[in-house]
């Protein structure tokens, strides 16, 4: 076979998870960039709240590029591995510069494949990874309501 399907979130999966990270958000009284990519690690939605920092709008884009890409929380990456001195140091400056290594990017997956993922920034790394999950879920409680793995 020359070609292949590869599953990819739909932008209505993807407000979905937008939806519920930004109802987290404000339900902790502050503003994100959230932002979702599809498994081809390429935007498919953004939403920037009102106050939040507008240096993180890239950050949170280049969280869920690297969640989605490599398939795993960009948590994983903070551990000595990654830091001066460890076999991997460095790897932040890999794809241009676009490998995080700041916790806030967590993949989306459905029935054991990743079809996107979700990057969030402006608070710290726990902040993020708490309203990027309430993302995930979301979706993952959409599929399911659903009755089908079709995005």
């Amino acid at each position: 076979m020359a070609t292949r399907q590869v599953p990819m979130l739909s932008l209505e999966a993807a407000k979905v998870a937008a939806e519920a990270a930004e109802a987290k958000a404000k339900e902790m009284g502050m503003d994100f960039n959230i932002a979702l990519v599809d498994s081809t690690t390429h935007l498919l939605h953004f939403t920037r709240m009102p106050t939040a920092k507008l240096t993180s709008i890239q950050i949170s884009i280049d969280k869920a590029f690297t969640a989605a890409g490599h398939r795993a929380p960009t948590s994983t990456y903070q551990n000595k591995n990654f830091l001066p001195g460890g076999p991997a140091f460095g790897i932040h400056n890999s794809n241009q510069g676009r490998f995080s290594i700041i916790g806030g990017g967590v993949p989306i997956e459905v029935d054991g494949t990743v079809v996107g993922a979700i990057g969030v920034s402006t608070g710290t790394p726990a902040q993020d990874m708490e309203v990027a999950r309430a993302g995930v879920e979301a979706v993952e409680g959409w599929v399911k309501r659903r009755g089908a793995s079709k995005l």
